[in-house]
């Protein structure tokens, strides 16, 4: 009898293991033909819709924030979903940019290189997805301006089949919208 119970609840959490799955195997519908637009200035009532602001005017080391928010990429090791210490201050730029632009929305998309099966991909870029929304909320911006997904390996920004290419599809990309 415990034996019967035992097997009808393992049965029952795989099968909910296996739904989880291919919920979250339907990726993220991207819509290719919408025109790219630079939405980082935001225009004063009336002004030129056109025209960009500059952001932070009143900072020492601009150049050196606006380099790091430009890095739009944070890379992973192999098989792991840590920060590395290197990427800390390009999150931590984009994570003032959001503070101080409380509008802006941020997404961030997990990728991962081709090596592995889909559904363990998918589950690695969310992981990296996370790991990268985590750092940016210990910045101070509210979880209502991010959004992490996982694109697994559909999308991978190199096409070669080595570890250099490898190497630049482990990463995860911040997408203001």
């Amino acid at each position: 009898m415990k034996l019967a119970m035992h097997i009808t609840a393992r049965t029952s959490m795989i099968a909910a293991t296996l739904v989880v799955l291919g919920a979250c195997s339907q990726g993220v519908k991207l819509d290719d033909k919408a025109p790219v637009v630079d939405n980082t200035g935001t225009p004063a009532t009336g002004a030129d819709p056109n025209a960009v602001t500059r952001v932070e005017t009143s900072t020492a080391n601009l150049d050196a924030i606006a380099n790091e928010l430009s890095k739009r990429s944070v890379y992973f090791d192999y098989d792991s979903y840590i920060v590395k210490d290197e990427f800390r201050p390009a999150v931590e730029a984009n994570g003032k940019y959001l503070n101080s632009n409380r509008g802006r929305k941020v997404i961030v998309q997990g990728n991962t290189d081709e090596r592995g099966g889909s559904e363990y991909n998918l589950a690695l870029g969310q992981k990296r997805a996370e790991a990268v929304r985590k750092q940016l909320a210990l910045t101070g911006v509210p979880e209502s301006q991010i959004e992490a997904v996982s694109l697994g390996k559909e999308k991978p920004r190199a096409t070669g089949h080595d570890e250099a290419a490898w190497a630049e599809n482990r990463r995860a990309d911040f997408l203001y919208q």
